[in-house]
């Protein structure tokens, strides 16, 4: 099967099955943030404004990678560009595989910065990959939608289950490394929905990566959707593998914690409202994005995409004013409580959760 066929399945299967987590969430229930019952100041005064890698975004909040690579997928991009160009905020591309393997599906993709001309545009490509296309390949990929950023995704618990996958992870490390330090372009590293540990994420500090994307449990499983494509060509082992590894990996909110290295952190994974961005920005995360929730709307056109994500943007303003941030930065830096499961998972790992609570503008914190 050609990567361009997978791709119209992989989104044909988000937007008509279940393919969240089922019994493991994101961890942000866990986390409580603090309520100031004397805000002190106008709600309409908030500004959602924040600075990424070198772009300004009029919200800290990113369209995360969905699709391209078909023919089908050209308008449903158009209409995700169109809402992060009128809302001011980022938007990444799916793996750019496909586009490599056949040049006329760069439109699909190309799409994004022809319609949102002023958006930050991520591009994207599987570390699996980068061996293979190299210095120049992952720079015509950049070239392809001028991309402020290329993320290099991390895939391999899906990689492990899709027969098709590319299951040799060595020396991965060594060509992030070497992309970082060749390409002028900042190197995002995000995972795919199990998550980055501390671990790893300063082996990717050290490797020369700009930012983290988090991409932890709590949203999408893409064990998930190759259970399904494993139901439809009734393959009984990669369906149980699957259903097995469904719900593996690291959720969002400590993941988050976990990727706290002095990067900018981005949280993926579950993000489905403003409240969730809120809570995210406080454990660490320089902004918070999602995906899963705009493909329905993006198959109808750009004004429902733009609806859905207005929706997550006032909700975040009403989150900043109960808890007296007035801006992005002081939310940063706003006390929340961290209780259950992901407290237990955070102090068992030697973090403190206490110092979340405890916190304030003049604390030690500091988020990049």
């Amino acid at each position: 099967m050609s990567t361009s066929q997978r791709k119209i399945e992989h989104l044909k299967l988000c937007a008509s099955s279940p393919v969240e987590s089922r019994n493991t969430g994101t961890g942000l229930d866990d986390v409580m943030m603090v309520h100031r019952a004397l805000p002190e100041f106008d709600m309409d005064d908030i500004d959602l404004s924040t600075d990424f890698l070198g772009k300004k975004m009029n919200a800290p909040f990113m369209i995360a990678s969905i699709t391209g690579g078909h023919p089908d997928t050209t308008p449903i991009n158009a209409a995700l560009a169109g809402a992060a160009q009128e809302l001011g905020v980022g938007i990444g591309v799916g793996s750019q595989r496909a586009a490599i393997e056949d040049p006329a599906q760069e439109g699909s993709f190309r799409v994004v910065r022809d319609i949102a001309p002023d958006a930050f545009v991520y591009g994207n490509v599987g570390a699996a990959q980068i061996k293979e296309y190299g210095i120049e390949g992952v720079e015509k990929l950049i070239e392809m939608i001028d991309a402020d950023a290329i993320a290099i995704h991390l895939n391999f618990l899906q990689e492990a289950i899709q027969p098709e996958g590319d299951k040799n992870a060595s020396e991965a490390l060594d060509s992030i490394k070497e992309i970082c330090s060749e390409i002028k372009t900042p190197v995002i590293i995000k995972e795919t929905g199990a998550g980055i540990s501390h671990e790893d994420a300063l082996q990717l500090k050290e490797a020369g990566a700009s930012a983290i994307d988090v991409g932890g449990v709590g949203g999408t499983t893409w064990s998930g959707v190759e259970v399904y494509r494993a139901r439809e060509r009734k393959d009984t082992v990669s369906e149980i593998l699957g259903e097995l590894f469904w719900d593996f990996g690291i959720p969002t909110a400590p993941s988050i914690v976990e990727c706290s290295v002095s990067l900018p952190v981005i949280a993926t994974g579950g993000i489905r409202t403003g409240l969730d961005a809120a809570k995210s920005i406080a454990l660490g995360a320089s902004i918070a994005s999602s995906a899963l929730p705009f493909v329905a709307p993006a198959m109808k056109g750009k004004d429902e995409v733009v609806k859905s994500i207005s929706s997550i943007l006032d909700e975040l303003k009403v989150a900043m004013f109960l808890c007296g941030c007035r801006n992005v930065k002081r939310l940063h830096f706003a006390p929340i409580v961290v209780t259950g499961w992901t407290r237990e998972y955070i102090e068992l790992r030697g973090f403190d959760a206490k110092e979340f609570a405890l916190r304030s503008e003049n604390s030690k914190f500091h988020i990049v």
